[in-house]
């Protein structure tokens, strides 16, 4: 049991550290969709950019599940840099464990990007 137990909290740890990765291409991917927009001339709301994001985890190759995932895109009221504006994007997933039985349940994990464009 012991040995089974740590083996599976090994593979436990592979599948949050792949998680956190994508949740960190998440990010990119939605801090690049902000800046192309953007540029384009369309300004997209904290709501636009939190739904694209979501969109973004769900689907392949990401595949997070939306029912363990919150996404929020907040502007910054005072940017870091003079005539930038700034929105925080924060994406938070619980990722699932398979190790219950050793009572661990659910693996809460955060990444926060700040994204940077020029309005």
């Amino acid at each position: 049991p012991l040995f089974l137990a740590l083996f599976l909290g090994v593979l436990q740890i592979g599948i949050g550290m792949q998680n956190y990765n994508a949740m960190r291409s998440i990010s990119a991917d939605v801090a690049r969709f902000t800046a192309i927009t953007y540029q384009q001339g369309t300004k997209p709301t904290d709501p636009a950019i939190e739904s694209y994001a979501l969109d973004v985890a769900e689907a392949p190759p990401y595949g997070l599940r939306s029912g363990k995932l919150t996404i929020e895109a907040d502007t910054v009221a005072s940017t870091q840099f003079t005539g930038a504006k700034e929105i925080t994007l924060t994406i938070e997933y619980n990722v699932p464990s398979f190790l219950g039985f050793v009572g661990i349940s659910e693996i809460p994990l955060t990444y926060t990007r700040p994204i940077f464009v020029m309005p």
